[in-house]
This record gives C-alpha cells, structure tokens and sequence, in this order.
C-alpha cells in the first residue's frame, strides 16, 4: 500500500512515518503542503521519496493507494472526501469532521465507492482495550456507570486546536477520545443528558465535562480539558454490579499503563503488551485495504461518535463546529 500525506503535520511522524518502518505493507511514498518548501523539507527529513505541488496534486496521484489526512479538522470532510472520489482509500485523523452532518456525508460517500475509510482512533487497535472489553463483557455484571478523562494541558492559545474557525476546542481535540472510549466500554450508544464548558474564546471550550445515560439505565460522564483546573488525567473507569474496572492511559499504553480489576471483592492488577497503538492501528489499516478485514472505527462509527459531540455542544450552549 503507497500512501501519500496531506501536510506536514506535528503528528504524522509518530502516527504514520515511524509506524510504516514496522509494518512492511505500508510505503509513505508521497507528501504535499500548503507550502512546496516546507514539504520538500519534511520528505527529507523523513525520506519521502515524492512531493507534490499541492494537496489536489497529491490525491489525483494514480500510484497511490490510499491518502492519510492529518488536516485540520475543519478540513477532514473536505479533503477526505476529495480522496474518496480519486478512489483512495483514507486514514483521517480524529476526530473524523466538524460535526456530524458532515461525518453522515462522508460515510455515505465511502459507502458507495467501496474504498476504506478508517478514524484514527489508534488506542482502539492496541490489545489493552481488547482485554478491557473481554473483562467489561464477562467479568464485572450488569453495566451501571462509565466515566473517562482525556485531559492535558496546552496553555499555548494561539494553537489551532483553540481556533473556532477551524473546528478547535477540548471537546473535538482531548473530548473526541472521552467521548470514544465511554462509548467503546459503555452499553450500547448512550444520549446526552447534560453539559459544561469552560470557554477560552467565544464559541471555544477549553474543558468539557458531561452526562450521559445508556439504554439500559447506566450513567456516565466525561471530562475533556486543554487547560483547566485538571491538568492531566488520561483514564476509564467502568463499574458493574460485581465489580469495576479503571485503566490509567488507555490513549497510549505502551507508555505506560495501570488497569485495575475488582470482581466480588478481590483486587488485581493486569498489564497488557503490545506495540505501540500507532503500529497497531497502520496494521489494521493495511488490512483493511489489503484484506478486508473490517477496521474497528468505521465510518458509522464516527457518524455516532460525532453525533455525541454535536450534543454535547448544543447541551453546553456552544455553537457546533463547522457551523459558524
């Protein structure tokens, strides 16, 4: 599989160029950015053999197989959707577009070319939360409240990720992996029953906590920050009739991790192995494109992940990305 890079993002290194050199089915054969310059610099830093004159350039390119989209999120839909109808497979960076509208527009795309089209929500690929599902599933009863933290500190507020114009806020940027992750361990798609933001900028959330209730009846909340009084906290916590479950850095495990089990009163401790999330989500991605192998962050994924989004904000007062 040859794929081609649109920009030269912070991420893309560690998310795609580092991950390639362990998973012989991938070439990072292309890459484009706004400026020439800037993307003849990266491919040599990184050895990317081609560069194009512009991202058009890039997705009309006939000896690529599939586009990785690590834009802003503001410009996800756009670009990816250009790549669907070059007949590119596409590995869009989280979170997947502006708003959910969006999001039902290019899975409907994808839908009907038949190519691949895959979040990046890499965390998802990596065993740990294999494991956490197998425990949440037969270990710990009936589901009765899920919570998790995505929160981190980036006081650099001239960021991108705290433009309103080009889909920012704590929500989309830390909030997209809470909101995923309640959803991944949780009972079924939950429903928004309330929300707060903290805002930086008009419109801007620089923290999001939220409640959610399942189908069945089980609670759960989340919270997001960029910057707030929670500077760092990365976790999951399931509780059960039996028991609970609570994972220290789900997002990047291979880092570092903690997951905590307790059924009927006994308390353990499990580490999972693994190679990092990024190796582990390119692998799933070639076979996806290679094998069919159905990826686990579809686009009707994204669509219901997005949707959880766009009520959060609607629930908290703040505008929907993408719309203003």
């Amino acid at each position: 599989m040859r794929i081609g890079t649109l920009g030269a993002a912070r991420i893309t290194p560690t998310a795609l160029i580092k991950p390639a050199r362990a998973v012989p089915e991938v070439e990072v054969a292309a890459v484009a950015a706004r400026d020439r310059s800037r993307a003849a610099g990266f491919a040599a830093k990184h050895g990317i053999p081609h560069v194009h004159d512009s991202y058009e350039e890039l997705v009309a390119d006939p000896s690529l197989t599939a586009v990785y989209n690590p834009l802003p999120n503001a410009l996800h839909a756009e670009w990816t959707l250009k790549a669907i109808e070059a007949g590119k497979h596409v590995l869009c960076e989280k979170p997947f577009t502006s708003n959910a509208a969006e999001a039902r527009s290019v899975a409907d795309a994808a839908a009907s070319s038949g190519v691949v089209v895959m979040e990046a929500f890499h965390y998802r690929y990596h065993p740990l939360m294999e494991r956490a599902l197998e425990i949440v599933g037969s270990q710990l009863g009936e589901i009765r409240h899920v919570e998790t933290w995505m929160c981190f500190p980036l006081p650099r507020f001239s960021d991108i990720r705290y433009s309103l114009k080009l889909g920012g806020g704590a929500l989309m940027d830390a909030g997209c992996y809470a909101v995923h992750c309640l959803r991944t361990l949780g009972p079924g798609e939950p429903s928004v029953v309330a929300a707060a933001a903290l805002v930086q900028s008009p419109g801007v959330d620089r923290a999001m906590a939220a409640d959610l209730r399942f189908p069945s009846g089980a609670t759960g909340r989340l919270h997001a920050s960029m910057w707030s009084g929670q500077l760092l906290k990365i976790a999951a916590r399931v509780e059960g009739e039996r028991g609970s479950l609570h994972i220290t850095n789900f997002a990047a495990p291979q880092f570092f991790h903690r997951m905590t089990v307790t059924v009927d009163g006994v308390r353990r401790r499990e580490r999972v192995a693994g190679d990092p999330t990024y190796t582990c989500q390119l692998r799933a991605f070639a076979a996806a494109v290679g094998q069919g192998t159905p990826p686990l962050t579809p686009p009707a994924d994204s669509v219901a992940n997005m949707t959880i989004i766009d009520d959060i904000y609607r629930k908290a007062g703040l505008p929907l990305r993408g719309t203003v």
